[in-house]
């Protein structure tokens, strides 16, 4: 690992025997306070998960999905707290439309954040379940001050969601977002993780809680039933993994976008991408078309497990990934469509304590607030994860009842000769499979610290254009568009927020956080 510090950064990582990193400093700290008690990385990271619903409700919420990796008992243990649509929700129910809605009730899948909560409490956790949630429920009683990047996301929503009566109540003081500096206080969700706490979720799911949401659905025109939120169950699952660089990278098996990212890698380790020059163009080139390809199969073949055509397997395997390693061209950029295997989805935050347990996890109402649902008197405002379906006929991810779309949320995971060596991820939408295949590049084929690896500047492939950061220098940019790409500069906030925790040989961690964002590690 390189100890330098080669892009501009007001950041430093923080090295210590017990650390979390989150995307908000109130968060960490909630974090830090579990681990102080006695707590595992399991409680600090779900305390912070929890204040974050509180800190950073334009990105997260207790009516999101969670997914997590934890290292512990000697292997990684997945996580998929998914939800699946209503029963109701047949294609006809969308017939018509030329997409998914966006927001409102048919764009809400049951949340699944509150059962993953649970689940790893009650299999990782040392704290009682209650201690985790207050200082969320205190911050959501008492307040606390707005910081401005939050602000900023707040405000960025109010056009689309602020029609919503109940949202304007809950998320509008004022009719407005809230200032950087200002406090914002909400009790209704106070009292909502008070009722979590108290009943392990059991409310949420079966109870008082989702009887409201129930009735809410019921009067705007939903289709949500207590049955489809009493038969959710959060399921563990195995990671996949994909050897890069001498080291193994893991991600969790669909309907999470993660298989793209170890696709990608899988591409890049056939393409022998040149790891002294991991800023260049030429290398660039490579991960870029190695992940265009990658993202042209996600689209087409991964959805919820039991309806897709391909399995897992068959798209890591190793001669489908020496065929589509041979599509790429390093002279010019092109358009990859889907191919053929042969058969067979925001806020992240991690966690490490003294014993050697470390978590993964990451949180969503997908696109900000979600769905502009609010359920009167508790806060909880409900995800969009429904928009992630299609309306294609015969197409794997088609919209249809009881069913998990296809879902952008991923944690990440390394281990270097069957050992737990770093948790990381990179919350943002479609960014995050990009993103983590530009976080390992950094990280294990460059040897780049983990504050550097955060720091480097980043793209982003979407509709046939490559989005670039300011960071990257001019000549760069016109070096890949000699290649073909259609390269457009954008503003840094748009290629997601990373933390990553990674293990010292000598004992301890590194942890770093994002210098986009708010973020903080800590630890001690």
């Amino acid at each position: 690992m390189e100890w330098k510090f080669p892009y501009p950064s007001l950041r430093v990582p923080v090295l210590a025997a017990n650390c979390v990193a989150t995307s908000q400093p109130l968060a960490t700290q909630a974090g830090v306070a579990m681990l102080a008690r006695g707590g595992s990385a399991v409680d600090a990271a779900l305390a912070a998960a929890i204040t974050l619903t509180v800190v950073e409700p334009a990105m997260n919420g207790v009516g999101g999905d969670a997914f997590a990796i934890v290292a512990a008992e000697g292997k990684l243990h997945g996580l998929n707290a998914s939800g699946r649509s209503p029963a109701a929700w047949s294609p006809a129910r969308f017939a018509g439309l030329s997409s998914m809605p966006a927001n409102g009730w048919d764009s809400v899948t049951v949340p699944g954040a509150v059962s993953a909560w649970r689940e790893l409490h009650a299999r990782f956790g040392r704290l009682p379940f209650e201690t985790l949630f207050e200082p969320a429920i205190r911050y959501a009683r008492d307040g606390y001050l707005v910081t401005p990047v939050i602000s900023g996301l707040w405000r960025s929503q109010v056009e689309s969601l602020g029609m919503f009566p109940q949202f304007a109540r809950a998320f509008l003081p004022d009719g407005a977002a809230p200032q950087p500096g200002q406090v914002f206080r909400c009790p209704d969700l106070a009292g909502t993780l008070a009722e979590i706490a108290a009943t392990r979720g059991e409310s949420f799911y079966r109870g008082r809680l989702a009887e409201r949401i129930v009735a809410e659905a019921r009067r705007g025109g939903g289709v949500m039933t207590a049955d489809d939120l009493a038969e959710h169950r959060a399921e563990w699952v195995t990671p996949l993994g994909i050897d890069f660089a001498g080291f193994r990278v893991h991600e969790l098996p669909p309907n999470g976008q993660g298989i793209a990212a170890l696709m990608a890698l899988g591409l890049i380790e056939r393409l022998s991408l040149d790891d002294g020059a991991i800023d260049s163009a030429e290398a660039q080139h490579v991960a870029i078309e190695a992940m265009k390809l990658a993202l042209a199969d996600l689209r087409r073949h991964v959805a919820d497990p039991a309806a897709m055509e391909t399995s897992a397997e068959a798209l890591l395997a190793p001669a489908y990934l020496d065929a589509r390693a041979r599509l790429v061209d390093r002279t010019k950029a092109n358009a990859p469509a889907a191919g053929t295997p042969k058969r067979h989805g925001t806020v992240y935050l991690c966690a490490a304590d003294a014993g050697g347990m470390m978590i993964s996890l990451i949180q969503s109402n997908f696109r900000g607030f979600g769905s502009g649902i609010v359920i009167p008197g508790t806060g909880i405002a409900l995800h969009n994860r429904g928009s992630g379906f299609v309306l294609e006929e015969g197409h794997p991810n088609r919209v249809g009842p009881l069913k998990r779309p296809l879902n952008t949320i991923i944690p990440g995971f390394i281990t270097r000769g069957g050992e737990p060596l770093a948790a990381f991820g990179v919350m943002g939408g479609t960014m995050q499979a990009q993103g983590h295949v530009q976080l390992v590049l950094r990280l294990l084929a460059a040897g780049q610290n983990p504050q550097a690896a955060i720091d480097g500047p980043r793209w982003r492939v979407e509709e046939g254009k490559v989005l670039v950061e300011s960071l990257w220098k001019p000549e760069m940019r016109a070096a890949l568009g000699k290649l073909g790409h259609i390269v457009e500069p954008r503003p840094l906030t748009e290629f997601g927020a990373s933390q990553v925790i990674w293990r010292l040989p000598e004992g301890g961690y590194v942890a770093a956080s994002e210098s986009r964002r708010d973020g903080q590690a800590a630890g001690f």
